[in-house]
């Protein structure tokens, strides 16, 4: 079992700090993140738009939302609904308006809720996909069950999250990158000591790779495949229902 990392050093759980951590830095979140991964990751969500176009999906679930940015992404797989969830009001606030200028707002719903009690009936959706959120579950089966239940049969889970580069000299430069530049970056732009530093203490302590894709399979999935982007900096995980 992986040891649990939160958000702050302080009694409450994770769920609760890490809402509190995105309620903190989502007015820079979009800035920072596009900064600190030099837009990488806007590459890494075009291939998971992609991935997701492949099945013509009618009605489309994007788990830890966050400001959006997948949702917004995923109006080119011409889905009839895209629905957002996260916990983060502030998040949600500052993805709303960017769907309003998008003019998306007929397509694209936000709703806060609850990735591990998800507020939706038993095989609702064609698609459901998750971007850089899975690693703050609090209790990552559930998450990955709560989805499953959700998803039509046939439909498919997408996830997109940091993984860790094993060959050299990617390793270590992304090790020295994600331990020392990225959290003073963090801390300068976001104003929150811990934001930034919580973020590479979760992606070593995410089971990537061969060990997330056991825990796929152990709760239901089936057609399992992985695809590591950028030189194993980040990794799309795929499931079938």
């Amino acid at each position: 079992m992986t040891k649990e990392v939160k958000p702050y050093n302080e009694a409450g759980s994770k769920k609760e700090q890490v809402a509190e951590m995105f309620d903190n830095i989502s007015e820079r979140y979009d800035l920072l993140n596009h900064l600190l991964s030099l837009s990488i990751d806007k590459g890494w969500r075009k291939k998971v738009v992609k991935m997701a176009s492949e099945g013509e999906p009618k009605l489309i679930l994007d788990v830890a939302t966050g400001t959006a940015d997948l949702a917004i992404a995923l109006a080119k797989a011409h889905p009839d609904k895209i629905t957002g969830i996260d916990i983060s009001a502030g998040m949600l606030s500052v993805g709303r308006d960017k769907v309003a200028k998008k003019n998306l707002s007929s397509l694209i719903t936000l709703e806060q809720a609850d990735s591990e009690d998800l507020p939706f009936p038993d095989t609702t959706f064609d698609a459901i996909t998750v971007a850089f959120g899975v690693r703050n579950f609090e209790n990552l089966e559930k998450g990955l069950a709560e989805m499953l239940r959700v998803l039509k049969p046939g439909g498919r889970l997408l996830v997109l999250e940091f993984s860790q580069p094993q060959s050299f000299p990617f390793k270590q430069i992304y090790n020295f990158y994600f331990k020392f530049m990225l959290p003073t970056i963090g801390k300068l732009v976001s104003k929150d000591s811990r934001a930034y530093t919580y973020l590479p203490e979760s992606v070593q302590a995410f089971p990537y790779g061969d060990a997330f894709s056991e825990i796929m399979t152990k709760v239901g999935y089936e057609n399992g495949r992985r695809i590591p982007v950028t030189f194993g900096i980040a990794t799309i995980y795929e499931g079938k229902k």
